[in-house]
């Protein structure tokens, strides 16, 4: 039996989530239900993370269409990004903007495993290339969204890329992670860095896939298996 997992790692257990996984496990699942999957249990997850992680703050008073007034409430840090990590993490974009009270940036990283040897190689960035501007920090919070966290290495070189950037605080956010890779990413900066999934696999194979995993999340959304 593993060690325990770091205490910035988060396994769900909420019980529709885990049933929605198992059906997401399924080499059966049409890809219109694979991109319905992902998205609740994006949901789902990034529910529970930003439980966690947003604080809520007094606003200005309003009212109500019957006229009466009373107190709005906004989400603290203001200053939010959504990173998806091309091509999967675009599954789980939709499901946290519904979450989030105000539309916020959406930054892409395209990072993709060299077959070899497994490490990452970034191929697209759109990062506003500014680190800071007049004392202010790029985003007080970068979520970065990927439905499968195998190695670590592409989420680790996510991680670093964001940092570099200027992030204060990282999130990540995933469907399931192998138990090696999601405790490389959590290392990768124990202080500004929190790992939430809805499962963790233990086995991870020679050729960098989880057991039992959920197969290619790209090829799976995007119809592309076999290319």
């Amino acid at each position: 039996m593993s060690a325990p997992l770091p205490p910035n790692v988060h396994v769900s257990q909420h019980p529709c989530l885990l049933a929605k996984l198992s059906q997401l496990r399924s080499h059966s699942t049409p890809a219109r239900e694979v991109k319905t999957l992902i998205h609740d249990i994006a949901l789902i997850v990034g529910c529970e993370a930003l439980g966690k992680v947003l604080t809520s703050n007094p606003g200005p008073t309003d009212k109500t269409p019957l006229g009466f007034e009373y107190q709005t409430s906004e989400i603290l840090p203001a200053s939010i990004s959504l990173v998806p990590i091309l091509r999967s993490g675009l599954g789980m974009v939709e499901a946290i903007q519904t979450l989030l009270p105000s539309p916020v940036p959406v930054h892409h990283l395209g990072l993709y495993r060299e077959p070899e040897t497994l490490h990452p190689v970034e191929y697209y960035n759109n990062l506003p290339n500014h680190i800071s501007v007049g004392g202010s920090t790029a985003c007080s919070l970068a979520i970065i969204l990927d439905p499968v966290i195998a190695t670590g290495g592409t989420c680790m070189a996510a991680i670093e890329t964001l940092r570099q950037w200027g992030a204060e605080r990282i999130i990540v956010l995933a469907v399931v992670g192998a138990d090696k890779g999601v405790r490389e990413a959590a290392a990768s900066w124990p202080d500004g860095v929190e790992v939430w999934v809805a499962a963790v696999d233990e086995e991870l194979t020679t050729h960098g896939m989880l057991n039992p995993g959920l197969g290619d999340v790209g090829d799976r959304l995007f119809l592309t298996i076999g290319k």
